[in-house]
């Protein structure tokens, strides 16, 4: 995957009503390797990975790169939210020429359940459509993961079309922006 594109990265933290989204830091390395060592975050994205090989192969600053925000909370990373351009060979696009910019996210089992995934999702969308307006966002999910489903339509997301990738059926949307008026953190104010 590569950048979102040209817009500066990342200028400053965003900061939204109980987060803060920022670069990755080396404290962060811990909650990085929990995150894709964990049984629960791994059951809709290909499964865990080796606690052991992450150990031994992780950067000391892992996730430093364009597109990726550390979710943190009172100082703590609890989850990540991408931006990053979707594969054109990977089935699902709203362009002929493919390229659209992607959402992601992950967050670790202890943060579930709280709202933050849809807090930071849409403090990241809110920077993604003032840095680049007019680009289209789309999002990939199993069906089988209702949480996720159930987040991508309170953010905005539409369905385009549904396919089988990865021996399992996908679900992928377009990000709806009609209209963002102030104090909407970047979520749709209609769809």
């Amino acid at each position: 995957m590569t950048a979102p594109g040209p817009a500066t990265w990342l200028p400053a933290p965003i900061r939204t009503e109980r987060l803060a989204l920022r670069v990755a830091e080396a404290r962060d390395r811990a909650a990085f390797v929990e995150l894709f060592a964990s049984p629960e975050v791994g059951t809709y994205i290909g499964g865990p990975r080796p606690r052991e090989e992450l150990e031994r192969t992780m950067a000391e600053v892992p996730g430093q790169r364009p597109g990726l925000f550390v979710v943190d909370l009172d100082g703590a990373m609890i989850g990540m939210v991408t931006l990053d351009r979707r594969d054109a060979e990977r089935p699902g696009h709203v362009r002929p020429e493919a390229g659209e910019t992607e959402l992601g996210y992950m967050f670790l089992p202890q943060a579930w359940g709280h709202g933050y995934a849809a807090e930071a999702c849409a403090a990241a969308l809110g920077w993604f459509a003032d840095a680049l307006p007019g680009e289209p966002v789309v999002l990939c999910t199993q069906t089988a993961n209702g949480s996720s489903m159930r987040l991508a339509a309170k953010l905005g997301f539409t369905e385009v079309e549904q396919f089988e990738e990865y021996g399992a059926q996908q679900w992928f949307g377009v990000w709806s922006r009609v209209s963002q008026g102030p104090g909407t953190g970047g979520r749709p104010v209609s769809v």
